[in-house]
């Protein structure tokens, strides 16, 4: 049956490594790569029920990832996975979980209860209205008594753990005890997906955004949760469709003034950020990292439940929050984003796809045929072409067992993909020879060595790290076209990023004009949808040393792992209906995977001998006084400004329009680009909206709102940004006005 339902979005829709698979394998101290899901929701959540998954549950799940076929949730037709995975969670909303879909089943307890009058229904219309009944309470903080009642949800939340243990198969498959936490101000989405080491240590029910919509909130109860002996963990949702709000660097979820004791909390309680699902990447954005030339991949960005809209990038995506991270560490003592990777679904299916051959959506009737996933429709801000395949979780560990796998993840010794089962492992330290790996027990070496991702590089012991990367391509899958690590930076509360191809397929070369590596190549057929395997490599690996490194620095490193070109659900869904591949998405996809990063400290002795630039603290120490707002507009309104950025050496012109406008005229003396380098990386050409205020003048770079401050020191002008922690980081000549 129909139902229109794309405008409701409460809960986040529109919303040594060994060939063999290592389910079966013995204990290994030198770790297995094991694949699983850690995001799934069936017809126990609200949402997946008005999108027409409203019988299969979670045993169907664990049926399906296990390798059983099962009925499309909201189609008639049959759905298997490919290979079967290793581990799952069932990561159901917590809010209400299972009340709709029991309430309409009759052999189920809680329709006996007199509440669940008020949750039947038989028609898209009176499911729709049962839904909204629901979802407002939530929005609105005012829980339904009968349905939190612990005889309630607990039974709801018993269940959901009996079935879990029901398919538990130590060795063979591992399920946990797991729920969403769904946290949703203003249509930003902050959901957590919560994880229990043992299902025999579990609370009555779950924190859930009726309790509380704060992240603080849910990571108290988390500390209390362990004190009475249950190891939990928290994986932050995908960062993308947060508006900037998963990765703060200011204030915390309740305005306070972010400290080391919120920065303990959050690496405490959550270890782990999803890196790719169906809603998109959440590695960077093109804008944010334009020298990266396969930043754009899988991008969505927008605010759940708003049509056509879009997001704050800072703060939404993980490669910023890293450097954010190291800038906190440099200028405050702390860095609350030490976090790993996984890849992840958010699928609403109960059944999820992971290859782009095999795809039958992710959100019901709304994408369970190909005539509806490529009319591109748009609806609560999600156009599902952008849609697509889950990611992957995968984990290192010694054994396929919860105790095991849970470890791994604390230890964040793990790696997302974007669904295909490439595995990939980074070690870093600083005295490992480029010829450890032709030795057998290259593994035991490396762990001997040094660390595993996930971890902090050892003392400094010689003049720059070295890094072992390994990665196997997925046996079904494409072949792999290259390794590369990607470098983090910060100096002066400055962030800076470069990407360095290590390992490639092929006798490329890179060329020295532009310091890249040319493309791979293409063998796939657009018209066909297919590709012929003969190009890339089955396995590539290397030992890398930093040549940029600078001990003086806070660094961080990870590695990304890229397929060659292959094509995109969408086009083998062109090839099925006999029409082009839509024109607004890429017909070929490069399937990839990202390690958890090592992270890099200096040493207090290092950081003494550093050059630390000026601060304003120490400018106002020396004299230095803040323009007031009229002075501000005097120096700026219609004025063209020369600024020198201090950290990077660079100079750039800055028109600043009477008409509340601001545009970059000149780069090192020439016109800007289309990826310019200004104040940072990730600055485009177009203008910007600017508006002076309270003595600063406050503006965006790529949708995120900073604000500079201008002092005058004797007569020097220096101009201070307040995403740059404390630094001053900026000379101003005296203004001219614009002809």
């Amino acid at each position: 049956m129909k139902r229109n339902r794309l405008r409701v979005a409460l809960f986040g829709f529109a919303a040594s490594t060994a060939l063999v698979s290592p389910a079966s394998a013995q204990r290994n101290s030198e770790r297995n790569a094991y694949f699983g899901q850690t995001h799934q929701h069936t017809s126990w959540s609200l949402d997946a029920y008005i999108l027409g998954n409203t019988l299969a549950g979670p045993a169907d799940a664990y049926k399906y990832s296990m390798g059983e076929p099962i009925k499309h949730p909201a189609a008639n037709y049959m759905v298997k996975i490919t290979r079967p995975l290793d581990f799952q969670g069932v990561t159901d909303h917590s809010e209400y979980a299972g009340m709709l879909s029991l309430a309409n089943d009759p052999a189920s307890p809680i329709s006996k209860l007199p509440i669940a009058a008020k949750l039947k229904a038989k028609t898209p219309e009176e499911v729709m209205k049962v839904f909204q009944f629901l979802a407002g309470s939530i929005a609105k903080q005012e829980p339904i008594k009968e349905l939190i009642d612990p005889k309630v949800a607990g039974t709801v939340w018993q269940e959901n753990n009996a079935i879990a243990d029901k398919y538990n198969k130590p060795g063979k498959f591992t399920t946990f005890c797991s729920y969403e936490w769904t946290s949703m101000p203003n249509n930003q989405n902050m959901h957590r997906n919560v994880f229990f080491k043992d299902c025999a240590k579990v609370p009555v029910a779950p924190f859930s955004a009726l309790d509380s919509d704060k992240a603080e909130d849910l990571w108290a109860w988390m500390n209390e949760q362990r004190k009475a002996g249950n190891e939990v963990l928290a994986i932050s949702h995908n960062a993308n469709l947060s508006n900037g709000l998963m990765f703060p660097i200011d204030v915390d979820g309740k305005g306070r003034p972010i400290d080391s004791a919120w920065a303990k909390e959050r690496n405490t309680n959550e270890p782990l950020t999803e890196i790719k699902q169906v809603k998109g990447t959440s590695e960077t954005h093109p804008d944010l990292s334009p020298n990266d030339e396969f930043a754009n991949f899988e991008i969505m960005n927008y605010l759940i439940g708003i049509d056509n809209s879009s997001a704050k990038l800072v703060g939404a995506y993980a490669r910023q929050a890293y450097m954010d991270g190291l800038a906190m560490q440099d200028a405050k003592g702390f860095n609350p984003y030490k976090f790993g990777f996984v890849g992840a679904g958010d699928s609403h299916n109960t059944a999820t796809n992971y290859t782009q051959s095999n795809y039958f959506g992710d959100h019901g009737e709304a994408d369970a045929t190909p005539q509806k996933r490529l009319a591109g429709a748009v609806a609560s801000g999600m156009n599902i072409l952008e849609t697509g395949t889950s990611g992957l979780g995968g984990v290192w560990a010694e054994e396929n067992t919860r105790a095991s796998i849970f470890e791994a993840m604390q230890r964040k010794e793990t790696f997302g993909t974007s669904g295909v089962r490439i595995k990939v492992r980074l070690f870093g330290g600083w005295e490992y020879k480029p010829e450890v790996l032709q030795r057998k027990d290259w593994v035991k070496v490396a762990y001997a060595g040094g660390v595993p991702m996930g971890g902090d590089l050892p003392a400094m012991k010689g003049k720059a790290p070295s890094f072992i990367v390994q990665a196997v391509k997925d046996p079904d899958d494409g072949r792999l076209d290259r390794i590369q690590i990607i470098k983090g930076w910060t100096k002066n509360g400055q962030s800076f990023e470069k990407v360095y191809d290590v390992a490639w397929s092929g006798d490329r070369k890179m060329d020295p004009a532009t310091g890249k590596l040319p493309p791979v190549g293409n063998t796939v057929d657009i018209a066909n949808a297919t590709y012929k395997n003969t190009i890339g490599a089955v396995e590539l690996k290397q030992v890398w040393t930093d040549p940029d490194f600078d001990p003086a620095l806070q660094a961080v490193y990870y590695a990304r792992v890229l397929q060659i070109p292959t094509p995109r659900w969408s086009t083998y869904d062109a090839k099925k209906l006999g029409v082009l591949p839509p024109s607004n998405v890429a017909a070929t996809i490069q399937e990839r995977a990202w390690t958890s990063p090592i992270w890099y400290t200096p040493s207090e002795s290092a950081r003494a001998i550093a050059s630390r630039g000026l601060t304003v603290e120490e400018l106002k120490r020396q004299g230095g006084t803040a323009l007031d707002e009229a002075q501000l507009k005097e120096f700026t309104l219609g004025k063209n400004l020369k600024v020198r950025n201090t950290v990077t050496g660079k100079h750039f012109d800055i028109l600043y329009g009477v008409d509340g406008r601001r545009v970059v005229t000149e780069v090192e003396g020439k016109p800007p680009g289309a990826a310019l380098e200004v104040m940072h990386s990730g600055v485009t050409g177009s203008s910007a909206s600017y508006v002076i205020r309270d003595g600063q003048l406050v503006t965006t770079i790529d949708k995120s709102p900073f604000a500079v401050t201008v002092y005058k020191l004797g007569d020097k002008y220096l101009a201070a940004r307040s995403n740059e922690f404390g630094h001053v980081n900026y000379e101003v000549e005296e203004p001219k006005a614009a002809n």
